[in-house]
Order: C-alpha cells, then structure tokens, then sequence
C-alpha cells in the first residue's frame, strides 16, 4: 500500500473491521457459550479503541481528500456491519486505484 490518507484509512477500516468480527464471532460466543466473560471484556476495549481510531480516520480522510458526506457517513455506517469494512475497502480499491511508482 501507498503511503496515503486512502491507504491509512483501508488499514485501519480492516483493523477496525476484523476487531468487530473477533469481538461477534469469537468473544461473544465464548461469553455466553463457555462463560467467559473476559474475552468479551478484552476484545471489546479493544475494538472500542480501534473504533474510535477509525471515527478519527474518517474525519481526516474527508478532509484530506475532500470526500463527499455521502463517503463519509458510509464509511461510518459500515462499521456497524459484520464484514462491511472489508466490502468498503473493496470500492475504494476501485474508486481510488493505487498509482505505480516508476
């Protein structure tokens, strides 16, 4: 990846995106499957850092590439989403495409 604002945000959207899973598919049913309640309690801090990490994100790409409110509010929205940071991270490879350094 590029070292640019698009770049930082993909990463931290599947940072942000792969936490929500561990937190859904791992950490909840290890919860109330196994009574384990201090994966939840771990793994959810840690999303809950990594999630507010991402808001930041939000902001700064939209200002630095001058997103439009429509860009901005669906990355928000797909973070409440079980895989959406990755559908995201999809359309902005197509929209944003990475420039070959020569």
């Amino acid at each position: 990846m590029q070292n640019t604002a698009i770049s930082h945000f993909r990463l931290m959207g599947l940072l942000e995106g792969g936490s929500l899973l561990v937190l859904v598919f791992i950490a909840m049913p290890l919860k109330y499957g196994a009574g384990f309640p201090e994966a939840v309690r771990f793994v959810g801090s840690l999303h809950g850092f990594l999630f507010v990490l991402y808001v930041l994100m939000i902001i700064y790409t939209t200002f630095k590439v001058r997103w439009s409110f429509l860009w901005a509010v669906s990355a928000f929205a797909v973070a409440f989403i079980p895989f959406g940071n990755m559908v995201l991270d999809r359309f902005l490879q197509r929209t944003f495409p990475v420039k070959e350094v020569s």
